[in-house]
């Protein structure tokens, strides 16, 4: 579900125009629709309130603060990865004891300044991370919440660099490893190892592997409890697919319906960390075809976004819809016409689709990449030197610019 649609043979975001935002903003540019954001936090937050879970946004997804405070605002804590993430975090207004910090790598700085600004977890992929995390909590004279991050080896049916809860990933403690920690607990003094952490992947279509996931947590749990430890907290992390073209994945309410008979043989507290199923739907990309170039074995659209401003098809393989902003109808078959949509990168694997069909497709039209709110600006990059887009934010009839587009001056301010 998301509020971009065609009115007039012109498409819309809430009932702001896409041609009117590009006129005034410039291409590439990412457009969000709030209605979109906040409907699908209150889908998550409505489908489990059986259980009223800590619901904490995933920042990786898109960590643009004016989205990030949308959603601390409807009571969202925030799910963060880094040292920078935790410093936008806070810029956002979100209560630290509703941030919880995950990532194989953090540093003995990030990690100092996570414990005094006092948040609720750290979820610990390691042995050695554990020991560090201990260390500077002593140090610092504060008792630090953990919960330890378990890699329970099932594979989810995605794609292999967005699968992180296979034996062979970089994510999380085998069961036995985690169990020697909680019985031995007392060894870290200065951490109150409390919770359990698993995230088995992103962008996953159905419950099957999330259930299976949950039930070897909620049976290791059960054995700890009689061994005399006490796990209070649950954090089943994110992963929750979203329509890109042709997938169908669970519903929010199916999603709940599915596991929260499981999560109740836990008897915890239980966290969410969803990302791509709140903020995937609500953005798109907007791009110009600045040329069209027929060659014998293929027709491109070229256009004036690339694998920089969205690099998800590239790297993955991923699909996204592309739509004309200018919807025309069907006038005979020789208007339509096959493009790979590429980009300006120099490249070979600069392409945001390939093999779409577009009627009568101009140089100039304005072209939409759908469901490009997740892992969209949160990934781009400068290369090839070419500035960031800008982003916007539509509520209904208004649209406000969220971030300025970059310019070649910001492209050097840093270097010396």
């Amino acid at each position: 579900m998301h509020d971009f649609n065609y009115k007039h043979n012109n498409l819309y975001c809430e009932s702001v125009s896409i041609e009117e935002l590009a006129r005034k903003y410039g291409t590439p540019l990412y457009v969000y629709s709030r209605n979109t954001l906040i409907n699908h936090y209150r889908k998550i937050k409505e489908a489990f309130s059986l259980i009223n879970p800590l619901i904490c946004f995933s920042m990786k997804a898109n960590s643009n603060l004016s989205i990030c405070r949308t959603l601390v605002k409807e009571g969202a804590g925030l799910d963060i990865v880094s040292g920078g993430e935790l410093y936008r975090a806070l810029k956002t207004g979100v209560s630290s004891r509703k941030i919880v910090y995950a990532g194989v790598g953090k540093t003995e700085k990030e990690i100092e300044i996570a414990i005094r600004h006092q948040i609720l977890f750290f979820n610990v992929e390691s042995i050695p991370e554990l020991r560090l995390i201990n260390k500077v909590a002593g140090r610092l004279g504060i008792r630090q919440k953990v919960a330890v991050r378990i890699n329970p080896d099932i594979k989810a049916r995605t794609h292999k660099y967005i699968t992180t809860g296979h034996g062979e990933n970089k994510f999380g403690i085998d069961f036995e490893t985690a169990k020697t920690i909680f019985l031995n607990s007392d060894k870290y003094e200065h951490l109150n190892i409390s919770g359990i952490h698993v995230h088995i992947g992103s962008q996953i279509v159905d419950a099957e592997p999330f259930i299976k996931a949950i039930e070897r947590i909620a049976d290791f749990i059960k054995d700890l409890e009689q061994r005399g430890a006490g796990i209070r907290w649950l954090n089943i992390g994110g992963g929750l697919g979203i329509i890109y073209s042709n997938e169908r994945p669970q519903t929010a309410r199916e999603y709940a319906k599915a596991v929260i008979p499981v999560l109740k043989r836990a008897m915890t507290n239980v966290i969410l960390e969803p990302g791509r199923f709140i903020i995937g739907n609500a953005g798109i990309l907007v791009t110009r075809v600045n040329y069209l170039k027929e060659t014998p074995g293929k027709n491109f659209a070229i256009v004036d976004a690339g694998m920089n401003d969205l690099i998800r098809p590239s790297l993955y393989g991923a699909h996204h819809e592309i739509l004309p902003v200018r919807s025309q109808s069907y006038a005979g078959s020789k208007k339509i016409r096959t493009f790979d949509v590429v980009g300006p990168i120099c490249e070979s694997g600069d392409f945001l689709g390939k093999n779409r069909k577009f009627i009568d497709l101009k140089q100039g039209d304005l072209l939409s990449v759908m469901g490009a709110g997740a892992y969209g600006f949160s990934m781009s990059s400068n290369y090839n030197s070419r500035p960031r887009t800008a982003e916007v934010m539509v509520e209904g009839t208004k649209a406000k610019l969220i971030r300025r587009r970059e310019t070649y001056e910001d492209l050097i301010k840093t270097e010396l």
